[in-house]
């Protein structure tokens, strides 16, 4: 072994144990993939270990950890860090670790994780979803990175993606620990739920009518004794499929962004699994958000309404179709981008340079 490659070995190491050391030993039993099972090419430029942490429920999460490999362990040297999750029903080694060794490669410390009941993370039964325990999960990231040795606590940001863009917004309205945050194609899950998309859904007697047949589908599962599954991704797409289910058909269902563990990829949510965002909104308090926040979505994008109502909730300015900025927030439209040219950027839209000047100007 040459001198070069043992520094970066044991730069590793130390990365590895600076951070791992506060995760509760009596806690670690999750079982966690050793090789690389990305649906993204490993980065030469970074560092990447598994790590985990709990939240205030006590179930157990995994992350990935991408740390850039030009970091110095020099005494009292810290980095910012990141914390990312989502898009909803997919798993780490999607969207959100892309995103993650993107911002590790431009010099920041950077966790993908597993949101409770999903993927690597802990929690039973699989497939559930919940406004508060999801927005806990990132408050329990930035536990994590606040007593990491090699992470500044006063200069920590989150990206949330997808449904995780909702949650993102949610936690930095509720912990001011976070200083910056960026939602990525962001969808405003309790919104959805309970008006369906466009408002299509959006009187009293459709939302009872979901209420009834949850009700219904709780006695089913409880009498079998299972969870039944809602389905991922729609496979094979009928013709008449919209053209967005189509756009998630060519990334959960291709090699292009298939994972074995993603819901999406697969068998999907638990048909229960959304319940609790029918009466939960989870924007009440974002207008409250007293830290930066940045919010990015697709022209073209079925749910770009999410994110322009998202900044109405934070700044009462209505936008509608184009980019605006009021004090610290801002809402980016990229041209001509639907919603998953944000998830792996194979259209080349993702504004890498963007969130790192973001994030280096409010870290």
């Amino acid at each position: 072994m040459n001198i070069k490659h043992f520094i970066t070995v044991s730069v590793a190491t130390l990365t590895l144990l600076a951070c791992q050391s506060n995760t509760n030993e009596n806690m670690s039993t999750l079982h966690l993939t050793k090789e690389w099972d990305k649906t993204f090419p490993q980065s030469e430029l970074v560092n990447h270990s598994k790590v985990t942490f709990h939240n205030r429920y006590g179930i157990e999460l995994a992350a990935d950890m991408y740390v850039p490999k030009s970091f110095a362990c020099a005494q009292g040297k810290k980095l910012p860090a990141i914390a990312v999750s989502g898009p909803f029903g997919a798993v780490k080694e999607q969207s959100s670790g892309l995103y993650a060794q993107h911002m590790a490669e431009r010099g920041f410390l950077a966790i993908a994780f597993d949101p409770s009941f999903t993927g690597e993370s802990g929690g039973e039964p699989r497939r559930m979803a919940s406004p508060d325990i999801n927005t806990e999960d990132f408050l329990a990231a930035i536990d994590f990175l606040s007593t990491c040795e090699l992470v500044d606590p006063e200069r920590i940001g989150i990206i949330g993606i997808c449904g995780f863009g909702g949650m993102a917004v949610n936690a930095a309205a509720l912990d001011p620990r976070i200083k910056a945050t960026v939602a990525s194609t962001m969808y405003d899950m309790s919104k959805v739920n309970v008006e369906g998309y466009f408002a299509s859904e959006d009187t009293p007697s459709q939302r009872q009518e979901k209420r009834r047949a949850l009700a219904a589908q709780r006695t089913k599962d409880y009498a079998s004794g299972t969870y039944e599954r809602a389905g991922g991704v729609i496979d094979p797409l009928p013709e008449d499929a919209p053209w967005f289910v189509k756009d998630y058909h060519a990334y959960y269902k291709t090699p292009r962004g298939y994972h074995e563990r993603s819901g999406n990829s697969n068998d999907g949510w638990n048909v229960i699994g959304c319940q609790s965002f029918l009466n939960q909104p989870l924007l009440a308090w974002a207008g409250e958000i007293e830290t930066p926040v940045l919010l990015i979505h697709g022209e073209k994008a079925h749910s770009r309404y999410f994110s322009e109502y998202a900044f109405e909730r934070m700044t009462s300015k209505h936008v509608v179709g184009e980019s605006a900025k009021e004090g610290n927030k801002e809402l980016l439209i990229i041209p001509g981008a639907s919603h998953v040219d944000l998830y792996d950027d194979v259209a080349g839209v993702i504004p890498y340079d963007k969130i790192e000047q973001f994030f280096n100007t409010n870290l």
